[in-house]
């Protein structure tokens, strides 16, 4: 169907654009490009959104969203950023008028898709299936949640190419359609301040295995009881692809011996140069393989130097530098417990970590249980999130408590009390908006602190 079929949705259609950030951006430019007099309105909490981008267009008016159901009672057709929460007002508004970049891209292309989602890793496993496939010269675009809005590289397919979208459950919470090759790879507590539930983010997630068609791949983790959870009281009419960290009767995808199996074949050896720490990243390995080997047009046999060539993402256990016998490494991307549990175990001679940042409401008791019986002897504490672990842990033998709000000087403590030939550790388990605007500006913020006077 193509870019046309996107562009036949929108024709004719009353369109309230929610949202403009970078998303609605991308939306107001390529429906102007494509339908340049339909009437738009674009509606964003901040008044002070860059209105200079339209002041020219006399279609296109601006209102301020007041997150009530009257604002979309008179258009056809919804267009919601993944930022904007309908959390409070769902029971009032229709909701077969929501849709978004997202559903309306994967109603055009999802045969052609691969879509990955998960509480934690999709950004590395969509960025590792890509690195593959550009390796084996694959006509290829990335696209989705790491950055790159879908409408941006629709002129930009062809029937041959292929799609790896990041998604993230705010994309995939009103689609109608999902990608051909779907990935689940784990389901966590968190973004509770956008949903009235747990249970509604894991819904949100598992969209993307609950809107496939028959012929479809469901890529899963067999090990993640939520997801069991959600397959037992679900109808799916894709094809199940099960991968697990082990050997595992459920997975066709696993690790064992160091090798890479793919059911009792040997894929790929698991040596010392493999580029990704820990186990997580082991098991989004089997993940990635397993999409791979979806694609009828790849030999699997054939990766070995592909996986081996990748490098992974900033942010996600990043090596920043050795300084006077400190490791630095930054993990900003960790958001959640299980994430700074996962990186302590991947790196092993954690001796200081930095935690803490907004508090949204999530459980840290299993960070705490963690931590008490961890190695881990300096622990520098920031924000609500910091204040709440700080409080559950109390005082125990062996391990320093420090607490500011000045990343500067969190860097400057972690700098006198971390053990030459050990470890320091930025893995937050907290989200980041109490101080920066995304996990990316404190992850760099810590980097700069880290290099300043070195």
């Amino acid at each position: 169907m193509g870019q046309d079929f996107i562009i036949n949705q929108l024709k004719d259609k009353r369109i309230l654009i929610l949202g403009f950030g970078r998303e609605g951006k991308s939306s107001y430019q390529f429906i102007r490009k494509h339908l340049p007099t339909i009437p738009l309105v674009i509606a964003d909490e901040n008044p002070h959104i860059e209105t200079y981008l339209f002041e020219n267009d006399c279609y296109t008016k601006h209102i301020l969203y007041k997150k009530d159901s009257e604002t979309f009672a008179n258009y056809d057709i919804v267009l919601k950023s993944p930022g904007i929460s309908l959390k409070d007002i769902l029971g009032n508004i229709d909701a077969s008028k929501i849709s978004s970049q997202t559903d309306l891209f994967l109603q055009a292309f999802a045969p052609q898709c691969i879509g990955i989602t998960g509480t934690k890793g999709k950004s590395t496993t969509a960025s590792f299936i890509y690195h593959i496939l550009n390796y084996l010269k694959k006509d290829t675009l990335l696209a989705g949640n790491i950055g790159i809005p879908l409408f941006d590289i629709a002129e930009d397919i062809t029937p041959n190419t292929k799609i790896v979208l990041e998604l993230s459950s705010h994309q995939l919470e009103f689609i109608r359609k999902s990608p051909h090759i779907s990935i689940l790879l784990n389901l966590f507590e968190e973004h509770l301040d956008h949903y009235n539930s747990l249970s509604n983010y894991y819904w949100a997630k598992f969209n993307i295995a609950r809107r496939q068609s028959e012929g479809d791949y469901f890529i899963y983790n067999v090990t993640d009881i939520s997801i069991a959870n959600l397959l037992e009281i679900s109808i799916i009419k894709s094809y199940f692809i099960g991968f697990s960290l082990f050997d595992n009767p459920k997975a066709m995808f696993y690790t064992k011996n160091q090798y890479f199996y793919r059911n009792a074949e040997k894929i790929c050896e698991i040596t010392s140069d493999f580029p990704l720490k820990g186990e997580h990243n082991l098991i989004n390995t089997t993940a990635v393989i397993a999409a791979i080997a979806c694609m009828k047009d790849i030999d699997i046999s054939q990766i070995k130097n592909a996986i081996y060539s990748f490098r992974g993402l900033p942010h996600r256990l990043e090596f920043i530098g050795e300084f006077n016998g400190v490791l630095f490494y930054n993990d900003s991307i960790s958001t959640i417990p299980q994430a700074s549990i996962a990186a302590v175990k991947a790196l092993k001679k954690v001796n200081t970590i930095l935690l803490g940042g907004m508090d949204r409401g999530i459980d840290y008791v299993l960070l705490v249980d963690f931590l008490k019986k961890s190695e881990v002897e300096n622990l520098i504490f920031t924000g609500d999130a910091g204040k709440k672990i700080m409080n559950l842990l109390g005082k125990i033998e062996k391990k320093q408590f420090f607490f500011s709000n000045s990343y500067q000087e969190m860097v400057e403590i972690a700098k006198k009390c971390t053990k030459k030939g050990c470890i320091c550790l930025l893995s937050p388990a907290a989200a980041s908006y109490d101080q920066f605007k995304n996990f990316e500006h404190r992850g760099d913020t810590f980097r700069q602190l880290v290099l300043q006077n070195e």
